[in-house]
C-alpha cells in the first residue's frame, strides 16, 4: 500500500486540524462541519496531483486553449455517518463525481471491550474499470474500513483505489496494509499516537460522528 502523509509541512491544513481538535472550538458543530469539509478539499487537490490527466482544447471567446483535464471516471463513496462532511469537501473539487454511502459501526454484542463491525447498508455507482476514492475520517483499528472495502469490492474492480482519512492511529495503518492490495493509495492528513484501551486514537478529537451531528443512542 502506498501512503502519502499530508500534514508534515506547515500549511492552512494543520490549522483546521488544530481546530477540529480543541475541545473549546469543537462544540460547535457547524464549524467542525466545515473544517472537515475544508479538510476533505485540501486532500482532495494534494490526491488529483496522483491522478491521470489528458489533453483537452478549451474554446474560449477570443481563441482555443490547450490545457489538461482529470482523465478517469471517479467514484466518491462516504462511510457514514461521520464520513458525510469529508465527502462534501472532495465533491467540491471533484464536482462530475459519482457518488456512494455506505454504513458501518462498532456493535458491542456483550456490553464489554469486543466489538463487531456491522455493514448494513450501501448505495453506491458502478465501480468497475473506475477510480473509487473511499473516504472516513478516523482510522483507528482499521477494522472498519477493511470490512467496507470488502463489501464494496464483492462485485466491482475499480481500475485505481484510494482511501482518504484524517487522523488514523499507526495499529490501523498497519491493519490496512496486511488487508488490503498493494496497489491502494492511503492518504492520511494526520498520523497520531496509538490506540487506547478502548480501540479510540489518542490524543484524536472524539467521535466525529458525535461532533459533527450530535450524540446517537
Amino acid at each position: 500500500m502506498q501512503i502519502h502523509y499530508l500534514s508534515e509541512g506547515n500549511s492552512v491544513l494543520n490549522h483546521f486540524l488544530a481546530q477540529i481538535r480543541n475541545v473549546t472550538v469543537q462544540n460547535d458543530s457547524m464549524r467542525f462541519r466545515r473544517n472537515i469539509e475544508r479538510i476533505g478539499e485540501i486532500m482532495a487537490y494534494e490526491l488529483s496531483k496522483n491522478m491521470t490527466y489528458k489533453t483537452v482544447a478549451i474554446p474560449t471567446p477570443l481563441g482555443t486553449k490547450a490545457t489538461t483535464a482529470i482523465a478517469e471516471q471517479l467514484v466518491l463513496c462516504s462511510v457514514l455517518r461521520a464520513g458525510l462532511p469529508l465527502h462534501l469537501g472532495f465533491l467540491n473539487y471533484f464536482d462530475d463525481a459519482e457518488n456512494g454511502f455506505i454504513s458501518a459501526y462498532r456493535n458491542y454484542p456483550n456490553n464489554d471491550e469486543n466489538f463487531e463491525i456491522l455493514v448494513q447498508y450501501q448505495a453506491i455507482s458502478d465501480l468497475n474499470g473506475k477510480n473509487m476514492i473511499l473516504v472516513d475520517p478516523m482510522l483507528a483499528t482499521g477494522q472498519s474500513l477493511v470490512a467496507v472495502f470488502n463489501k464494496l469490492m464483492e462485485n466491482s474492480a475499480p481500475k485505481e483505489i484510494h482511501i482518504a482519512v484524517v487522523i488514523a492511529a499507526p495499529e490501523g495503518i498497519a491493519y490496512l496494509e496486511q488487508h488490503l492490495p498493494d496497489h491502494c493509495h492511503l492518504w492520511v492528513a494526520a498520523l497520531d499516537e496509538k490506540l487506547n484501551e478502548q480501540s479510540y486514537i489518542v490524543p484524536g478529537l472524539g467521535d466525529a460522528g458525535d461532533l459533527a451531528y450530535g450524540k446517537k443512542l
